[in-house]
């Protein structure tokens, strides 16, 4: 493995960082832009430490990027009031403002590949098919824990977890929250799984 940290991935850690910078400027409730970003503070230290040792290919960095953004963006404004949303909720004639439906399929989309990329490089599973389903398995775990973690800002914060939690009156929230991400999942392993296999051969040949 090469020791070096590619230009590539320093252009994505600072448009990270810019973003995040943005982001924290002026949020519109600040204890709920902590709770928002709290994951891309976490994911970031990790993946520094890990890069030499263990560095993604070039995909999984910008999937986990994108995913950062829409985590930074939905802080800044929460969930229910970022303007992008409203304009998808006047596009599409939605009774909700739908950002936190794309956060949540993102919180599928992005898992499956992570799970999908670290179970092959580490011969962990070996049928397709079995990877497919642990990688599933994997996404409604993330988000089972996430709204556990909603659950427990509700109980604990009360009135003031509303931005947090972004559900907008929706009773049916959290089971919506669900399926997005396992929508997501499943759209990640249909449409980049050959990618990144591509990507891991030319990443463990260097």
């Amino acid at each position: 493995m090469q020791d070096r940290i590619k230009p590539f991935h320093l252009l994505l850690a600072a448009i990270m960082f810019a973003v995040l910078a943005w982001s924290g400027t002026a949020p519109y409730d600040r204890a709920t832009w902590w709770m928002e970003v709290a994951p891309v503070l976490i994911a970031f230290p990790l993946l520094a430490a890990s890069y030499h040792r263990l560095r993604l290919t070039d995909l999984m960095y910008v999937l986990i990027l994108l995913h950062a953004i829409v985590l930074m963006v939905g802080g800044a404004y929460t969930y229910a009031r970022v303007p992008f949303g409203f304009q998808l909720q006047d596009m599409l004639g939605l009774a909700r403002n739908p950002y936190d439906r794309i956060g949540h399929f993102f919180q599928g989309f992005v898992p499956a590949m992570v799970a999908r990329e670290i179970l092959l490089r580490g011969a962990y599973v070996k049928g397709l098919r079995m990877l497919a389903f642990l990688c599933l398995c994997v996404v409604m775990a993330v988000s089972a824990c996430y709204e556990l973690i909603e659950w427990g800002a509700a109980v604990a914060l009360g009135q003031g977890a509303d931005e947090f939690l972004g559900t907008q009156g929706d009773q049916w929230d959290t089971q919506s929250d669900m399926f997005m991400a396992l929508i997501g999942g499943a759209s990640a392993l249909l449409l980049l799984s050959r990618w990144q296999d591509r990507q891991i051969a030319q990443l463990t040949r260097a």
